[in-house]
């Protein structure tokens, strides 16, 4: 039986430099079932190390979160990284992490990267930078996410930077994607390359998260399903964009 899902599929967490330090894994599940969420994904910036607290912190809720990351193709491309399992997601966490350049974070110029527990408890700190690019084309990231099990979604394609239009200039045809992310419901698919469309908050702050979400038509709050959805499969659909 379809049922309606809310989802916000592009979240950060304190790891992401970028991110507010309130980004906690048990922050962000309060604050998305207060935003009467059904289903997140955590895509911190070619990371996915926490994850698996965001996970344990949502496990008393009725809140799905689906593995994820948000990877800088060698063309300063973002994309989001969604995955069935944790297991999948560490995999490709560490194929990545030998792909990211050797480079020392400085806390005072670009932000802390916090390893936390689901409580927030910080356990180490990140060294490497993780908002470089990796050097992995964006080819190469969609067909290692795939070879996973996963999805790949260009993130905020509508915006001026570090989107797949804003570096390459178009949307290619027939690229192995179920969709396209917007920053803006306003985009028309037939701009897409007609694909896919979904939105999300690209949450770096907790009062973001669930500000825009995609609904979808389900069985179940699960990648397999949402991936069916996107493909149309038995009915299951995107319902709007929020």
């Amino acid at each position: 039986m379809l049922s309606v899902y809310s989802s916000d599929l592009h979240i950060h967490t304190c790891l992401s430099p970028c991110a507010d330090l309130e980004m906690t894994p048990a922050k962000i599940v309060r604050k998305a079932v207060e935003a009467k969420l059904d289903i997140i994904a955590i895509t911190d910036h070619n990371s996915g190390k926490n994850v698996g607290a965001v996970m344990k912190a949502a496990s008393d809720f009725p809140l799905a979160v689906i593995p994820g990351m948000e990877v800088q193709s060698r063309e300063e491309v973002h994309l989001l990284s969604l995955f069935r399992s944790l297991e999948s997601l560490e995999e490709w966490d560490a194929f990545v992490y030998d792909h990211l350049p050797d480079v020392c974070n400085d806390p005072d110029v670009f932000g802390h990267q916090p390893l936390v527990d689901e409580e927030g408890y910080v356990l180490c700190f990140e060294e490497k930078l993780l908002i470089n690019s990796i050097d992995l084309s964006l080819e190469e990231v969609i067909y290692g996410v795939r070879d996973l099990g996963g999805i790949c979604i260009p993130s905020h394609v509508d915006k001026e930077a570090f989107s797949i239009i804003s570096q390459l200039g178009y949307i290619p045809r027939g690229l192995p994607i179920d969709a396209v992310e917007v920053s803006s419901a306003s985009k028309r698919e037939d701009e897409l390359g007609g694909y896919e469309v979904i939105t999300s908050s690209d949450a770096h702050f907790l009062r973001d998260i669930g500000t825009k979400k995609t609904l979808f038509s389900l069985e179940a709050p699960s990648l397999e399903e949402i991936q069916r959805a996107l493909q149309g499969e038995g009915g299951r659909r995107i319902i709007e964009l929020l």
